[in-house]
């Protein structure tokens, strides 16, 4: 997992959270790791993360076993006809290790998951890392030129 979060953290523009034990954050997600592409280092609103790591099994979402130590599970986001082409539509073992897998709740959305990425999956898992990051940075450009204009009244704003 260190590797791999010391590449994510090369990203340009990358924000990543990493809740720890008596953080802000609910204590489900206390050594976990959320990705956003965030240059101004705030989360974007209305924009959920781009990868997520998790160490632990969720409420509805106990399919990987992550609740044994040295389990961990990579998520990404790689769009619906992505996740279609890495993953088919076989019947799917959650629990297996070093697999592109469907994410066990949010495939409908385009999501993949990695238990403990290691030989097979970590050189796919970084190219899909950045073309998440890079998806997101797109969809921030999009907001940024479509976003409204604050006008700055007739004195200039001063």
């Amino acid at each position: 997992m260190d590797q791999l979060l010391e590449t994510i953290r090369t990203f340009d523009g990358v924000l990543e959270l990493a809740p720890t034990e008596g953080s802000a954050f609910p204590p489900i997600a206390w050594g976990d790791h959320f990705f956003y592409y965030a240059p101004d280092g705030q989360v974007p609103e209305r924009e959920q993360p781009y990868a997520t790591i998790v160490t632990k099994n969720y409420p509805d979402d106990a399919l990987s076993d992550l609740d044994h130590p040295d389990r961990w599970r990579l998520n990404i986001h790689v769009g619906r006809s992505t996740l279609r082409e890495l993953t088919g539509e076989d019947s799917v073992d959650f629990a297996a290790v070093d697999t592109v897998l469907p994410h066990p709740v949010y495939r409908a959305q385009g999501w993949v998951s990695i238990v403990n990425p290691g030989a097979a999956t970590r050189t796919l898992a970084v190219r899909l890392l950045r073309e998440a990051h890079d998806a997101a940075h797109q969809r921030a450009a999009r907001r940024d030129t479509t976003a409204p204009r604050k006008s700055m009244g007739t004195d200039g704003g001063l």
